[in-house]
């Protein structure tokens, strides 16, 4: 099962020293005739996006932020895919993570994701136990992927990177997290633009920062963050150069 950063697909990330997905700091670059750059603040909505594979309308996705009680949290995920394209990896896919909001940094403590088929359906659960440090999945995943692995503060879940995205990207940042989901670890690196760029989505046009991962190979992940806006505007993945499944966002609301 492969995350669309959003993992779901979603998207869904070695951690710094001084906290979860901090950013470093790049060039001071103008955002908007001089205005400072601000992160959203975690606050419950509901997004709807249109959902393209290959550059064909292909379905539509939902993000949900979701306050629980107290210091606890709730990310959902759900993309799919209209008929015809029901079979394409990505397209059918259903994620959850419950985390806590610690001063401002997200510590994941479950994550669950149901993939659907034509034919058959995946499942997959994980827990984050801050106590012992390690996290484990149970589900439909290789028996390797199914034992404890150790964890720090700081790890981010698939979805839980997207918000930690939107938190710490400014213009000229470099942002470094560690991904623990679906029993492994992997690092995941990325770059805010140095300036903001217009980017059209459906009929609105949005002054967006361009935030892209630097270190995953021939998979491309690429966000679009406009100021104000508590969820990405759009969200790209790309394989081996080609666009393969892209969400634009169509509608947002306080949740």
């Amino acid at each position: 099962m492969k995350p669309i950063l959003l993992n779901a697909a979603l998207f869904a990330l070695a951690l710094l020293p001084i906290g979860s997905g901090t950013a470093q700091d790049g060039p001071a670059s103008a955002v908007d005739s001089g205005s400072a750059w601000s992160a959203p603040a975690l606050e419950p909505f509901v997004a709807t996006y249109q959902a393209l594979y290959k550059g064909k309308e292909a379905g539509d996705a939902t993000m949900k932020v979701l306050h629980n009680q107290g210091s606890q949290w709730r990310v959902d995920m759900a993309v799919h895919g209209r008929k015809g394209f029901a079979g394409v990896l990505g397209l059918n896919l259903e994620q959850s993570t419950v985390f806590e909001n610690r001063g401002n940094r997200y510590f994941p403590l479950s994550q669950s994701t149901v993939r659907k088929g034509l034919f058959l359906g995946k499942r997959a659960t994980g827990v984050y136990d801050w106590q012992a440090h390690t996290a484990q999945w149970s589900g439909d995943l290789k028996k390797e992927r199914r034992q404890p692995i150790p964890i720090q503060a700081g790890d981010q879940s698939a979805l839980l990177l997207n918000l930690s995205l939107m938190r710490d990207a400014r213009p000229g940042a470099s942002l470094h997290y560690r991904y623990v989901d679906f029993g492994r670890v992997r690092q995941h690196d990325y770059r805010a633009a140095d300036v903001t760029e217009i980017v059209q989505v459906g009929d609105l046009s949005y002054d967006a920062l361009r935030v892209y991962r630097t270190n995953g190979g021939n998979d491309e992940t690429i966000l679009w963050i406009a100021d104000g806006v508590p969820t990405p505007v759009r969200i790209l993945q790309r394989e081996d150069g080609e666009d393969r499944i892209d969400l634009r966002l169509t509608e947002y609301q306080g949740a």
